[in-house]
């Protein structure tokens, strides 16, 4: 059987932690924007850094797994 728990959960942080599509750092201007989806640098980097957080969070420490087909 195939997990699909780490594509699922990768694709879906993916679309949801994109930098400017719900929040973003700005470079210089103010703390935070929403839904500005412009981006920058400094954005990049820290949506990368919580995208693998959430993601090792929810696949190793939490044990998620979605198993589809036959055994």
């Amino acid at each position: 059987m195939l997990d699909w728990a780490p594509i699922l959960v990768g694709l879906l942080l993916f679309i949801l932690l994109s930098p400017g599509l719900i929040f973003q750092v700005p470079e210089n201007t103010h703390t935070v924007e929403f839904g500005s989806l412009h981006t920058n640098g400094r954005a990049v980097i820290v949506h990368t850094f919580l995208f693998f957080g959430a993601f090792t969070i929810l696949i190793l420490a939490t044990g998620i797994h979605i198993y589809t087909g036959r055994s």
